[in-house]
């Protein structure tokens, strides 16, 4: 793969079957749950990214074997707090956030020093809202401003606590339910609605959890000190990698597209709701439970007009890593589409809302920024013909794919930098599929 690319032509008319990548978020968190579970773990169709590599990297030099057999991985676990390693251990999450918060859940016991560190762009993040109900809990951490790297000594004096998450951060959330199974006692959680995959994986291993669903927010009560078993898993296609080639098909023209078996949680399927109010023409077909994680073959046809869109912010959160991709839909609509409550898009990869709009910009599109609130002046005629550089975007993967997307509906020549770092921790076989549906990529 190169590290920088040149679109110069729209992608042509096509008509397609597909597969992506597997779930990221369904892939770490099997990985990091097997670790803890007693016995054996089978996981097949592992999604093969830097972000999951790093996961499994991680649990092995916390003690845990792991080997591949085929396409399945088999993890050893060692049951709650099983893990093994020196003083001192040095962990790199890489890219990934999720990786980074859910294993300092999982060290909340480990009385061993580790450091947790991550590349240029996730040391950026703020980890402050995994840090505090840690320290909660009675961990010892150590950081400079609530950024990696960070020095992690768990404790076996753990306290049960009482926490509310109201940022809508399945992160956080995620974190302190794994910090809560090696806890003595209940952890009592309020949260904002997100993505529930940890709660799903939580009720299918058995693990002593109570969840009571309200309108706006979720209770959670975790019993700590419960062992479970080891477990089989196979992960479903991302429904964040096929959104890529849900609005490329929106927006190309003449285009179908069917992508097989990919996880439909409703948590996570805001850009569906959010596409199909633009006037989007997308089905499920095939739908099917696995295990708790509903899934569904999804069947895009070109889209002849979008509409604008008044946003609900109610659906932010199962929609935010989708964002810059929606944009490019209302780049296209007959009107003006307005998005509210978005200052967790700058809490990513990369300030992801101010790169959207200078790309925006760039592209020609009237924007009105105020705060995390944008309105986007829509142009239904919208044809590129200028030259467009991608560049210093702290090599957010969500960025690049998404200008490939746009280059490929829009036109223009686009040289876009950094693809193949960026691209590889999440999805490292996208420019493959484009180029299968006839894109011409040099």
């Amino acid at each position: 793969m190169p590290n920088k690319i040149l679109i110069k032509n729209k992608i042509s008319q096509f008509k397609k079957r597909i597969e992506v990548s597997s779930d990221k978020s369904l892939s770490i968190r099997s990985v990091l749950l097997a670790s803890q579970a007693v016995g054996k773990s089978k996981l097949s169709n592992l999604l093969e990214s830097e972000d999951v590599l790093n996961a499994l990297n991680t649990i092995k030099k916390l003690g845990i074997k792991y080997k591949k057999k085929g396409k399945i991985y088999e993890i050893h676990g060692k049951g709650l707090n099983g893990f093994e390693a020196k003083n001192n251990t040095v962990i790199d999450a890489g890219n990934s956030g999720t990786l980074g918060r859910l294993i300092l859940g999982l060290l909340v016991k480990f009385e061993k020093k580790i450091k947790l560190v991550g590349d240029a762009s996730l040391s950026k993040r703020d980890f402050s809202r995994v840090i505090g109900p840690l320290k909660n809990f009675g961990a010892n951490i150590k950081s400079k401003g609530n950024f990696l790297p960070i020095i992690m000594q768990g404790t076996n004096f753990l306290r049960p606590i009482k926490y509310i998450e109201n940022k809508g951060s399945a992160q956080c959330k995620s974190t302190v339910m794994l910090a809560a199974l090696n806890t003595p006692g209940t952890t009592f959680i309020k949260a904002k609605k997100s993505r529930d995959h940890t709660e799903r994986f939580f009720k299918n291993l058995n693990i002593s959890m109570k969840l009571i669903k309200k309108k706006n927010y979720d209770l959670i009560e975790v019993k700590g000190l419960k062992q479970f078993d080891s477990f089989e898993y196979i992960i479903p296609g991302d429904i964040s990698s096929s959104a890529f080639f849900i609005v490329l098909t929106a927006l190309s023209n003449n285009s179908q597209i069917i992508i097989k078996n990919i996880n439909i949680n409703e948590s996570r399927i805001g850009i569906i709701k959010i596409l199909k109010k633009m006037n989007c023409k997308i089905l499920f077909k095939n739908k099917k439970v696995y295990k708790g994680e509903p899934t569904a073959d999804i069947y895009v046809k070109s889209s002849k007009k979008i509409k604008p869109i008044n946003c609900s912010s109610y659906l932010n959160s199962s929609a935010i890593d989708e964002f810059l991709l929606i944009f490019l839909c209302a780049a296209k609509a007959n009107g003006v589409s307005k998005f509210r409550n978005l200052s967790e898009l700058n809490k990513k990869e990369s300030p992801r809302l101010d790169i959207a709009v200078k790309i925006l910009k760039m592209m020609g599109i009237k924007v009105k920024r105020k705060k995390d609130n944008i309105n986007i002046y829509g142009n239904q005629d919208l044809n590129l013909n200028g030259n467009f550089h991608i560049k210093n975007y702290q090599k957010d993967h969500r960025v690049a794919m998404t200008a490939v997307i746009a280059a490929l509906s829009y036109g223009g020549n686009w040289k876009i930098e950094d693809v193949e770092e960026s691209i590889k921790t999440s999805f490292p076989n996208f420019l493959k599929i484009i180029k299968k549906l006839g894109a011409k990529i040099n």
